[in-house]
């Protein structure tokens, strides 16, 4: 029997998203205060299914809506470290990165009594010493890259990257990577946003979004006989009344298409225990 796991995460900013980006106008904040009201809708249909979910929670949120980060840890969820605001780490220098893990997380161990394990970037873009930077604070996985879809991988440090010439890969790390997809993220295609370079128009429609992610599903299942696929949501924008119909109806057809849902940890183990050597995105 194939062994497809399905890791359902959560990106829980509220408003350190808007925050980050100067955005502090009393209706930004509002936007991201949604939150309180959508987490426990989301813990609700998660308890109902008995399904563990992994939630990458900025230390801003911890310290700033202290009664939804508490009701995801009693629901007994991974959590993860987002950073501290939701700065993108490549816009910060080596120091400035440093004290934004340091402060999440210090956060994170008020919260649950334990350091986290599983690291995702703000925005998703890591600079070129977040990998050194979590592997010498004792991270054991990062989810923030798109190298693969089905398979975690081992992350590389210092590529050698240049316009004119080919590449030259660096070095495999111990640290894992449990890969992400703008494909499977809520954000872009539900969210609108009038930036200055530009308007995400968002608001599409969920029946369709659905399809498209669970389709992600159903390749895997023809295709591979094991597997992790990742989910990302956010909680203030999955969390409204059609969207939720949205996402209880993807987990009720991938339950009984065969997925098994798991936390970021435990599709950590499995991939460990199947391949204990690693699995390289070196040079192809």
């Amino acid at each position: 029997m194939a062994d497809l796991f399905v890791c359902l995460t959560f990106d829980h900013d509220n408003v350190s998203g808007s925050i980050s980006r100067g955005a502090v106008t009393p209706t930004a904040i509002s936007r991201g205060d949604f939150g309180i009201v959508a987490v426990p809708r989301i813990l609700k249909l998660l308890a109902s299914h008995d399904i563990p979910t992994t939630w990458f929670i900025p230390g801003h949120t911890i310290e700033s809506y202290p009664s939804c980060v508490a009701a995801v840890q009693r629901g007994g969820h991974e959590i993860g470290h987002h950073g501290w605001t939701h700065r993108v780490p490549a816009t910060l220098s080596p120091e400035e990165e440093e004290r934004e893990l340091l402060r999440g997380i210090e956060s994170i161990e008020r919260l649950t009594g334990q350091r986290p394990r599983g690291y995702r970037s703000p925005a998703w873009d890591l600079s070129p010493v977040t990998i050194e930077l979590l592997l010498k604070h004792g991270f054991a996985y990062d989810s923030s890259m798109m190298g693969h879809d089905y398979s975690p991988y081992q992350t590389r440090t210092a590529d050698h990257v240049a316009l004119l010439e080919p590449m030259r890969f660096g070095a495999d790390t111990p640290l894992v990577e449990m890969p992400i997809s703008w494909s499977l993220d809520d954000f872009p295609v539900f969210e609108y946003a009038n930036r200055p370079n530009g308007i995400l128009p968002g608001n599409m429609n969920a029946r369709l979004a659905v399809e498209n992610w669970i389709n992600e599903f159903r390749y895997m299942k023809k295709h591979e006989s094991w597997g992790v696929l990742t989910y990302t949501f956010h909680p203030h924008v999955i969390g409204r009344g059609h969207r939720m119909f949205m996402l209880e109806h993807m987990i009720e057809v991938l339950k009984t298409e065969g997925a098994k849902f798991v936390t970021m940890e435990t599709a950590l183990a499995e991939y460990r225990a199947r391949y204990p050597h690693g699995v390289s995105l070196r040079g192809g």
